[in-house]
């Protein structure tokens, strides 16, 4: 890839820095997206050696790259993001990564597309390491900065994206612990 072109897309992700998700951090300012990805990023590489049969590299790589289309629209919590939101979030990503020069063109449209489809290994871990950091990261935040449906968000959130692994749905309860425990101290 050109150097300006690796600078043209770099300074697009870079907005991904600023851009805040609903989330607060333990220390009590926003999240942003890119902490956001990182994070699952760190978790794919943390587990991989419980899925001994999965990629866990193109897990790594599904991680970072997925909210990559928020550099475009904001992040919208998932439980006010719309159809249309997705539409939208979609066509203006699918744009960009289509100015992109091979072979990066066609990987990232092959991962988006995998991603959405959720049907492969790959898909499914990183589906739900994106479920289970947004609990991990409420769990970690002041409970004052929760919206009133994520009490309830917190018990249940990821966990039909969990079911499909004793192991992630063995974290999916402990993380569901560290929630209970949580509403108890408040």
């Amino acid at each position: 890839m050109n150097a300006e072109k690796l600078l043209e897309i770099l300074h697009v992700a870079e907005r991904l820095k600023d851009t805040p998700r609903h989330c607060y951090t333990s220390g009590g300012r926003r999240e942003s997206v890119a902490e956001h990805s990182w994070r699952i990023a760190l978790m794919a590489y943390l587990v991989r050696d419980e899925f001994p049969d999965a990629d866990m590299d193109k897990v790594i790589l599904m991680c970072l790259i997925h909210d990559l289309g928020e550099a475009f629209t904001g992040d919208i919590p998932t439980f006010l993001k719309t159809g249309e939101d997705e539409k939208k979030e979609e066509e203006l990503l699918t744009r960009w990564v289509q100015s992109f020069p091979e072979p990066f063109r066609s990987d990232m449209l092959s991962l988006y597309k995998e991603m959405a489809e959720r049907t492969t290994l790959e898909a499914r871990i990183f589906k739900a390491m994106d479920s289970l950091e947004a609990v991990i990261q409420h769990n970690e935040s002041h409970i004052s900065t929760w919206a009133e449906n994520e009490y309830e968000l917190n018990l249940t959130y990821g966990n039909d994206k969990a079911a499909f692994s004793p192991y992630l749905t063995h974290l999916r309860q402990a993380i569901r612990e560290e929630t209970l425990r949580k509403m108890e101290e408040a």
